[in-house]
């Protein structure tokens, strides 16, 4: 089988270290040529999508019969009728004794139900995503290298590194407003900063612009 790996006992587990921003697995100019390493989106019991993971264990998860492989017209297949179907030139495959199989894109988990109910890890990247990367201050939009991440209430006043004290600011309007409040510094916020309320989607999409068409109609409902 692929990879010279057993066949599975039909159990698994998702894999926590393939989370669902995962940059190096989902940005395009990382994608590996190696197709074991293509990223596969994976559905629960009832279709909603809980993971992006990797080809290999898409495969495993196949063979084993812990899962099916869902085709670009929705048509569900069991590891022996997913081997059936032609490469064309818009998909990747595998080389195979005998052949080539097609990357599955969608990845339909037969007996998991849970749904991930994803947090937004607090990160330099993931504060300026939430702002937009706009200076909280002045609106204003530079390039990234020259912004920088500002506690509302300065750790020399006390302030915690948390969602609601943290924004995005530009060089000068952080210069500006050194280890002052905003109220102290005359500046006024944008608005007030909170935790993200992102959707699985966006976060499954984190670092990958262009999903495969095979995800979206899966996506639009998460």
């Amino acid at each position: 089988m692929v990879g010279g790996h057993d066949e599975l006992d039909g159990s698994f587990e998702i894999d926590d270290d393939l989370t669902l921003a995962n940059p190096t697995l989902l940005h395009p100019e990382r994608r590996s040529r190696d197709p074991l390493t293509l990223p596969v989106l994976a559905l629960n019991r009832h279709f909603h999508p809980v993971q992006v993971t990797t080809a290999r264990r898409a495969f495993l998860l196949l063979f084993g019969g812990a899962a099916h492989a869902i085709d670009e017209v929705g048509e569900v297949h069991d590891f022996s009728s997913w081997r059936g179907l032609p490469v064309r030139d818009t998909d990747d495959g595998l080389p195979i004794v005998g052949g080539s199989l097609r990357v599955p894109r969608v990845l339909h988990l037969r007996r998991y139900e849970r749904v991930r109910r994803p947090t937004v890890r607090l990160s330099r990247r993931n504060v300026m995503l939430r702002d937009a990367h706009q200076c909280q201050y002045c609106s204003k939009r530079p390039p990234v290298r020259d912004l920088n991440i500002d506690h509302v209430v300065p750790r020399s006043r006390g302030g915690v590194d948390s969602w609601e004290n943290l924004v995005t600011a530009c060089r000068p309007c952080n210069l500006r407003k050194g280890r002052r409040t905003p109220e102290e510094a005359s500046m006024r916020l944008l608005r007030t900063p909170t935790a993200p309320r992102w959707s699985a989607s966006m976060l499954l999409l984190l670092g990958r612009p262009e999903p495969f068409k095979e995800w979206e109609p899966f996506l639009k409902s998460a």
